[in-house]
């Protein structure tokens, strides 16, 4: 599909300069105007309807607002965004609130200010029960005069759209095969447990240990927090156990981090001494042809998904709300079964 990046190119002007003429306002030198319009004629470019729509605004910036900036899945999730922000010729600025609602709500009153056409954002904290903090989201984003998508993790009754992930079915789709590949005892290691998305897996996890009358231990659940570090830590300790599972679930890509790098300094070798599944891709393991299994989601497809429904939502403000839930796949190497008894 050609774009207005492409159409620039063949042109040799800029993109802003195409965007003038498709939306017909600013100046242009007629004699350009008649080259980028023979292009457009010969590439047989069609400005979409919400692109049109959209070039009415008063601005062309579009806010992206994270929690964890560093995490390589919003980096993922940016790359999707930006796609779909560069095909619509629109401009992007993001903060990284750390998870901190208090550098969330700096961020929202910093878009207001902006007046940025549409929001994505990835709450910092978890909004999922009735609460002082919640309420006061709600009326900053009441306030934006902008659209507003949330992505990841979600806000009750917000009423606002959303992109999401299959958070339950991913931790029972990873307990189910560490099962049915022979594992008689499994452990986790959970995100936070404040947060949605974290009590979501865990419940999968639990889901699938009842389905298949598998005892759920107390001693067998380490509670961690989604980063590296406590996930190091916490698995430090229980491979110094000798009464331990065989075999864990890991929460997030972070988690898996942690956890893979105490299996490297016990010398263990995964899929064999210990068996485990991790929920989210870790990009930087495929280097090095790491073979480690896990359950995933498109998360480049995920971000175009977002801005899709943002910039929908932009062109008609008055369309009903849209929930999508993008599934997670099963990609397995090995590591998923613990041959020592």
């Amino acid at each position: 599909m050609i774009t207005i990046n492409d159409i620039a190119t063949l042109a040799g002007v800029s993109k802003s300069t195409v965007s003038r003429v498709l939306t017909n306002r600013g100046y242009v030198n007629e004699e350009t105007r008649k080259r980028i319009n023979a292009v457009i004629r010969e590439s047989g470019y069609q400005p979409s309807e919400s692109a049109r729509n959209l070039s009415k605004k008063e601005t062309n910036t579009i806010g992206v607002i994270v929690p964890e900036i560093g995490n390589s899945f919003y980096s993922e999730v940016l790359q999707g965004i930006s796609e779909i922000i560069d095909e619509n010729d629109l401009t992007i600025i993001y903060c990284n609130t750390d998870n901190d609602a208090v550098k969330e709500e700096k961020a929202l009153q910093m878009m207001k200010r902006q007046r940025v056409r549409g929001i994505v954002l990835a709450p910092a904290i978890d909004y999922a029960e009735k609460s002082e903090v919640t309420e006061n989201l709600r009326r900053l984003l009441d306030k934006l005069n902008a659209p507003v998508v949330l992505l990841d993790r979600d806000v009750e009754n917000s009423g606002l759209d959303k992109v999401m992930y299959d958070n339950s079915g991913s931790g029972y789709r990873a307990t189910k095969e560490l099962i049915e590949a022979g594992n008689d005892r499994i452990g986790i290691i959970t995100g936070n447990l404040e947060l949605k998305i974290a009590r979501d897996r865990y419940d999968g996890y639990c889901k699938a240990m009842k389905e298949y009358n598998m005892p759920i231990l107390k001693k067998d659940i380490f509670h961690g927090d989604f980063t590296i570090q406590t996930a190091y830590k916490i698995s430090k300790k229980i491979f110094m156990k000798k009464d331990r599972p065989r075999a864990f679930l890991t929460c997030n890509n972070m988690t898996t981090l942690g956890f893979l790098r105490a299996v490297r300094e016990k010398n263990m070798k995964l899929g064999r001494e210990i068996a485990m599944i991790g929920i989210d891709h870790v990009d930087v393991l495929d280097i090095i042809d790491y073979k480690y299994s896990y359950v995933t989601r498109d998360t480049v497809e995920m971000g175009r998904k977002t801005m899709r429904l943002l910039i929908n939502r932009i062109s008609d403000p008055k369309i009903q709300q849209q929930t999508c839930i993008m599934p997670y796949q099963l990609v397995l190497k090995g590591a998923e079964f613990c041959e020592l008894i």
